[in-house]
């Protein structure tokens, strides 16, 4: 019964992502078109919320489930692997015209392309574990 609060959480966040219309199709067509600041705004928004709340897991603040403290790992730099990561899913997102987080709610109303992308995305994923070493870092 505890994780009820993270079922209420993941419905609100999928009533949000629905109502301001970040899983249109015809929205990402328009961000990467620039002709609206639709979902430059919704992106900008969720930057600006996700750095507030990775401050407060560096000062202890939000801990896990079990009261822990969430100690967020350093990622490795690079400018070539940001550059083809970046590439692979802007393409990806372009292509399907649907990024990640919506995909799980737009099964919801088109269950059939929404799998069809989930199911790319974890090819993709896949893919990407098995090259993952031979990478440049």
């Amino acid at each position: 019964m505890k994780n009820i609060k993270f079922l209420v959480l993941g419905i609100f966040f999928a009533i949000v992502l629905s109502k301001v219309q970040a899983i249109s199709w015809f929205r990402f067509y328009e961000m990467f078109k620039f002709q609206s600041f639709h979902m430059f705004g919704i992106i900008g928004g969720a930057v600006i919320v996700s750095a507030m709340i990775m401050q407060l897991f560096k000062r202890g603040v939000i801990k896990d489930i079990n009261g822990n403290k969430i100690i967020p790992r350093p990622k490795k730099k690079g400018v070539i692997r940001t550059l083809v990561g970046g590439t692979f899913f802007g393409l990806g997102w372009g292509v399907s015209g649907a990024c990640a987080a919506p995909v799980f709610v737009i099964l919801g109303f088109k269950w059939l392309p929404a799998l069809i992308i989930l199911l790319g995305a974890l090819i993709g994923a896949f893919i990407y574990g098995l090259l993952s070493k031979k990478l440049p870092s």
